[in-house]
């Protein structure tokens, strides 16, 4: 996949977790794109306590590995909840 030539199979996606606030977490969830040779567009990361939340989004993700990374990163220890959300799928229904 190259990044500056997206294909027709790829698709924007945000993946946004709450998760428990621990030093190796933010490496644990990028694990899960580094294995598959990705690289976020986007992350953000802001504590509240003992919470942190994540925004992780890529611009042009193959469409087959979407629900691998969201699997993967379910898994990932002190994860509360993960929401994926799909712009471009948005924009169409509106």
């Amino acid at each position: 996949m190259s990044d500056l030539h997206p294909s027709p199979c790829d698709v924007a996606v945000r993946f946004m977790l709450d998760a428990d606030a621990s030093p190796g977490l933010l490496p644990r969830l990028l694990q899960p794109f580094a294995k598959r040779d990705l690289t976020p567009d986007r992350m953000w990361s802001h504590r509240n306590g003992p919470v942190v939340h994540v925004e992780i989004a890529l611009e042009a993700m193959p469409v087959e590995m979407v629900s691998l990374v969201e699997g993967n990163l379910r898994q990932v220890v002190g994860v509360h909840g993960l929401t994926q959300v799909r712009p471009t799928a948005l924009s169409r229904v509106a």
